[in-house]
């Protein structure tokens, strides 16, 4: 299976969009469908690639597919900017109440508000971000379904919207990604142990504290990190062995560095003096101004840590995640001439 495959991707586009009770026997009638067109198109001489995107074109789009055969009427905006319409409301229901959540959490740690305060403001927040995209991206949809809007070449759909399928995502691209961007922190890494990173005007300063604690948590994760890559890659999509796996590290990871942040033990003592000494009297004054919050330092510490925190969620959340697009998709029924 390639991540060029258009008729893998549709398929898959469109067992999100029909219920599990009775996604096998549509997913075995579209890919049989789809193979009745696309083998008549190669034995003419045309490539396969260009052939599943021709048939999947004439197809449509995966989500309006997916409700015509279920005969279920796409309300709300209309059928014509229907699947556009949820396309784009899923999206921002990920990024904005997660973004306005966040950034009111933060404040709040900051403030060194109680946890009730802290976890009502966030349920407060979410509520209100969730109503209001939904609300204004249905209404936007809904006067230019009604008005007739002729600006239709930002939401047309073409088959190379289709998202790759979980186990191209989980291929080799993904393994070198991986791979890249640890050996990009562990060379940052050894940088900072032997070189320093934080420029002084003279000697930079190490960020991480000379300890070895700091450098033994950090190294141990990229390790563990690269292998759980490579173990990914061989198995070719995600399990829940591998979703449990990946959930144990980000916890680990986050509780290491927490625990070396609280004890300050994962900063260099000596940057933080460098800072305190450079910043004469305006960082006093600084300090004197945030001593509620615990001083400046304090404040950089609750951002520290709430970033340690927001990365490893986001790393479990994304496991779980593409296990779930895996399950949702998985299509027991090969087509003919595609090479598993």
């Amino acid at each position: 299976m390639t991540e060029s495959a258009y008729a893998d991707r549709y398929v898959a586009a469109v067992a999100r969009a029909v219920p599990a009770s009775s996604r096998a026997e549509i997913l075995a009638e579209l890919e049989a469908s789809i193979a009745e067109q696309v083998e008549p198109r190669i034995a003419e001489g045309e490539d396969r690639d260009g052939a599943e995107r021709e048939v999947v074109a004439a197809l449509g789009e995966p989500i309006a597919y997916a409700s015509s055969l279920l005969d279920r009427p796409m309300w709300v905006v209309g059928p014509r900017y229907y699947a556009a319409w949820l396309r784009l409301l899923r999206l921002l229901l990920w990024i904005v109440p997660l973004c306005g959540v966040g950034g009111v959490v933060l404040g709040q740690l900051i403030a060194r508000a109680p946890v009730g305060a802290v976890f009502g403001s966030a349920v407060a927040v979410l509520i209100q971000t969730v109503v209001h995209v939904v609300f204004w991206t249905t209404l936007v949809f809904f006067v230019l379904e009604r008005t007739g809007s002729t600006g239709d070449t930002i939401l047309d759909w073409t088959p190379e919207q289709l998202p790759p399928t979980a186990e191209a995502r989980s291929g080799r691209t993904d393994l070198i990604a991986s791979l890249v961007f640890l050996a990009v922190m562990a060379g940052a890494i050894v940088w900072d142990r032997l070189l320093g990173f934080f420029p002084t005007g003279g000697s930079p300063i190490p960020v991480l504290a000379p300890e070895p604690w700091p450098w033994i948590v950090v190294w141990g994760f990229l390790v563990l990190e690269a292998a759980f890559g490579v173990a990914l890659f061989v198995r070719q999509r995600w399990t829940t062995g591998l979703a449990v796996i990946n959930t144990v590290l980000a916890l680990a990871f986050a509780a290491a560095t927490l625990t070396l942040l609280v004890r300050g033990e994962l900063v260099n003592p000596s940057l933080i003096a460098f800072i305190t000494e450079a910043g004469g009297e305006g960082f006093a004054r600084g300090e004197r101004a945030s001593a509620a919050q615990g001083g400046v330092f304090g404040i950089l510490g609750v951002v520290v840590g709430f970033s340690l925190v927001l990365f490893a969620a986001w790393d479990i959340v994304d496991g779980w995640l593409k296990l779930r697009r895996v399950r949702r998709t998985a299509t027991p029924h090969p087509r003919p001439g595609r090479a598993e």
